[in-house]
């Protein structure tokens, strides 16, 4: 993200902004609101919300006051409203990817079938596409870049996300010429599969956040998404299903993460994983055979070697996407995507024992989870994608708890628009 904060003075000092539009005010897109309004040359013109009194307080609480957002209901009252410089608050989604101003639209819902109409609506109006929806991306992120690709716009997961921050790591090391040998991320809490949301509520009301939010926290859904995104962008692979999770420090990681012939935990290089006890945070391993470089590195107390370790120990979440924004607009790079295809899936395992004719709850509930996998893997065994499931999907067969739940188990909702763009991607480009 080097020299973006002088490329957005440019733009504020002759007179531009960059116009965005942020789809979801809950936790995430308020304190984007509040963020972008604190920046130069970038301006959160549209807040949709289905509770309009949430967009509401996301402009207030950035500082707006009454006369300088506006309720809009169409299209062509928002072009008229931001044509006179007025911001938009409005529960109609359409606004924020087909108002002539907007550049660059953000789905910071979370939902993956809201996540999958947003991004289709903004590539289709030609909208650079921010997704705060990594649960969307994993899914069907392979054929949404390529469509925007096509189009002449950006498709991009989020900086501050723990993927996007990986990234940053990972491509800092690979323009170096480093051996990046491990990619991962820290976890603060120990797994715990069988969560669900009423196990959680009592932390989930006292921390102010969604019960099912912390659910696909606690039962490691979340970070089984979060190293799928780290996967089907760089290549890495899950060394084994699930992935790892060890528990260590930071000085420990160079150690911990070599091959099991070298004393460590690993199978294989090239992989990611997750760590329990580094969070927040991120993380890389890197080699060299250079002896000049090895010295210095040692110089530098990086390590004893071959093994070292590049940790960033933050990760600001919705509170850097604008950067995301900026970069896609100004730059028209994306902070990161699925170049590699789909390499890994996150696949769908039964949290309880699971009976023929019940309907499964999706991400953060009580009848699932996510796990990690290599995609030709999760191919092989027929594993259902994790983002094709919601409330409407129906169990054929029973499945037994910790087992996989396969595409022959259930039947899939037809209408949902995540389960037509997966079928249509995996026709497509796979």
């Amino acid at each position: 993200m080097l020299g973006l904060n002088y490329k957005l003075l440019q733009l504020e000092e002759n007179g531009k902004h960059i116009m965005t539009s942020i789809v979801g005010a809950g936790q995430m897109g308020r304190g984007m609101v509040g963020q972008i309004m604190s920046m130069k040359g970038m301006r959160p013109a549209v807040v949709v919300d289905i509770d309009i009194q949430n967009a509401i307080n996301a402009y207030q609480h950035a500082g707006l006051k009454e006369g300088d957002y506006v309720i809009a209901d169409t299209i062509s009252e928002a072009n008229d409203l931001l044509a006179k410089g007025k911001y938009i608050v409005t529960d109609n989604p359409e606004i924020a990817t087909k108002t002539d101003l907007i550049d660059c639209a953000v789905d910071a819902t979370g939902v993956p079938e809201v996540g999958a109409k947003v991004a289709i609506d903004s590539i289709n109006s030609g909208k650079h596409i921010v997704m705060l929806n990594v649960e969307a991306d994993v899914c069907i992120g392979p054929m949404l870049y390529k469509m925007a690709q096509s189009a002449g716009v950006v498709y991009t997961g989020s900086a501050g996300d723990e993927p996007g921050a990986v990234l940053e790591l990972y491509d800092f090391a690979d323009a170096l010429g480093f051996d990046v040998r491990v990619i991962g991320k820290g976890k603060n809490n120990k797994v715990d599969k069988a969560a669900n949301p009423d196990s959680v509520l009592e932390e989930a009301t006292r921390k102010g956040v969604s019960p099912k939010m912390l659910t696909s926290f606690k039962d490691g859904t979340k970070t089984m998404v979060e190293m799928t995104a780290m996967s089907n962008a760089t290549g890495y692979l899950p060394d084994i299903m699930g992935a790892h999770g060890a528990k260590g420090i930071v000085s420990e990681l160079p150690d911990l993460f070599r091959l099991k012939s070298e004393g460590g935990i690993l199978n294989s290089y090239g992989i990611v994983d997750y760590i329990d006890g580094v969070a927040p945070g991120v993380f890389i391993i890197i080699s060299t055979e250079q002896p000049d470089i090895i010295h210095e590195l040692n110089y530098l107390s990086m390590g004893k070697g071959p093994n070292y370790v590049l940790y960033r120990p933050y990760h600001l979440c919705s509170l850097e996407t604008p950067l995301s924004v900026a970069k896609a607009v100004i730059d028209g790079i994306p902070t990161i995507a699925p170049r590699k295809g789909l390499v890994s899936e996150t696949i769908t395992i039964a949290k309880r024992d699971l009976a023929a004719g019940e309907y499964l709850d999706g991400i953060g509930g009580f009848s699932i989870y996510g796990s990690f996998e290599k995609a030709s893997v999760a191919n092989e065994k027929g594993a259902l994608p994790m983002g094709m499931v919601n409330k409407k999907t129906k169990m054929i067969n029973a499945v037994k708890k910790g087992e996989i739940v396969t595409y022959a188990d259930v039947a899939l909702d037809n209408d949902s628009l995540m389960v037509q763009l997966r079928k249509i991607q995996d026709k497509l480009y796979l």
